[in-house]
C-alpha cells in the first residue's frame, strides 16, 4: 500500500516536471520492492530528463535482467546510450 502511494507521488512529480523529487520517490519504492520493473523504467525516464545517462542505463539494465523483453527499458536504454555518445563527442571537441 505504501509502495503504491510512493509510486503515485513519483508519477505526479513526473507530470509536473519535478524529476529530482520523482527519483527520490521511486528510489523509496525500490526499498520496498526491487522486482517492480515499472519503477525502474520510470526512474530511468527521470534520469534521462536530468541528463544522468549512466544512471538511466543502469536502471534499464536491471529491468532487462528481470524482464528481457521490456520495450520501455530497451527504448530508454537506447536514449541513455545516445546521450552518453553525444556527451563523449562534446567532451572530445573541447
Amino acid at each position: 500500500e505504501k509502495f503504491k502511494m510512493l509510486k503515485n507521488e513519483g508519477n505526479d512529480f513526473v507530470k509536473k516536471g519535478k524529476y529530482e523529487e520523482a527519483v527520490n520517490k521511486y528510489s523509496e519504492c525500490m526499498k520496498l520492492n526491487t522486482e517492480e520493473c515499472t519503477i525502474y523504467t520510470n526512474r530511468a525516464l527521470c534520469y534521462l530528463k536530468l541528463y544522468k545517462y549512466e544512471e538511466a542505463k543502469q536502471d534499464c539494465d536491471h529491468v532487462l535482467q528481470i524482464e528481457d523483453s521490456n520495450i520501455k527499458a530497451f527504448y530508454r536504454r537506447a536514449l541513455a546510450y545516445k546521450g552518453l555518445q553525444v556527451r563523449k563527442k562534446n567532451m572530445a571537441g573541447i
